[in-house]
């Protein structure tokens, strides 16, 4: 008898594993809209932060195991819409953005229309092209900008309760642009790194982790911020690199 292959697994099938795991980010983001409501700001963002890692989860262990199916990414798909839509926005709102009356309530509007467009595009590209880097802001990251933003108003400047400052104002709507455009951000999915440099990396992470266990709601903030800015920069190297002037072989006479 003939070895068949064996059948492919149906694109709506139910894997446990990584659904729960997609299960608890979206607990996470629904804690965090409860601990918004309830002025638990801190506790709302370190819930953000959680969610971004159960979302990091879900799909590296559904590539692993080999279960990954459509039923999957929809769950994902809304449950990030929870957990980075929602959940930043209401938090945003309730923390910085009420005394700017209809221009707060706005921004966390246009945050989470933003967050849902990001989505719908993420989801059509991942389809029809798929690429190593995000086009536009990935939503987790931008969540995690204004979590951690509360995280260190709050280490910094000894308080829990609401805060007012334009520049936070200012900072929902230039997320909420980010996570539409067309700037280039790195995944960090697809790493070709050599044998060589493999022990380096591993020192280095070491050296990362223990930067960021020193004092995490600094460390954090610095990080998000500077992953924020890092799409503007390379969208200014790449039209750089654009219009820099090709060199023109000259062509040596024939003898």
């Amino acid at each position: 008898m003939e070895n068949t292959a064996p059948a492919a697994p149906p694109p709506n099938r139910f894997y446990v594993v990584p659904c729960m795991l997609t299960i608890c980010s979206l607990f996470s983001g629904f804690y965090s809209i409860v601990s918004s409501f309830n002025g638990h700001f801190f506790a709302a963002a370190v819930a953000i932060l959680v969610a971004a890692v159960f979302d990091g989860l879900d799909g590296r262990v559904a590539r692993m195991t080999h279960s990954t199916s459509t039923f999957g990414m929809e769950l994902d798909s809304l449950c990030d819409m929870v957990a980075f839509g929602v959940a930043p926005g209401v938090l945003a709102y309730l923390w910085a953005l009420t005394p700017y009356g209809r221009y707060g309530w706005l921004a966390a509007f246009l945050y989470v229309a933003a967050t849902a467009l990001r989505l719908a595009r993420f989801n059509s590209q991942t389809v029809a092209s798929p690429s190593h880097d995000f086009t536009g802001l990935p939503c987790p990251a931008a969540a995690g900008m204004i979590a951690t933003a509360v995280m260190f108003s709050t280490h910094v400047f000894k308080t829990a309760s609401t805060v007012q400052h334009v520049a936070l104002l200012l900072m929902v709507y230039l997320l909420s642009y980010l996570m539409v455009s067309t700037h280039r951000y790195l995944s960090f999915k697809h790493m070709d790194i050599s044998k060589e440099k493999r022990f380096q990396l591993i020192v280095g992470l070491i050296l990362l982790l223990i930067l960021l266990a020193s004092e995490p709601p600094i460390t954090l903030f610095v990080a998000s911020a500077l992953y924020i800015l890092s799409g503007p920069v390379l969208a200014v190297k790449d039209r750089v690199r654009r219009k820099r002037p090709k060199p023109v072989k000259q062509e040596t006479p024939l003898e």
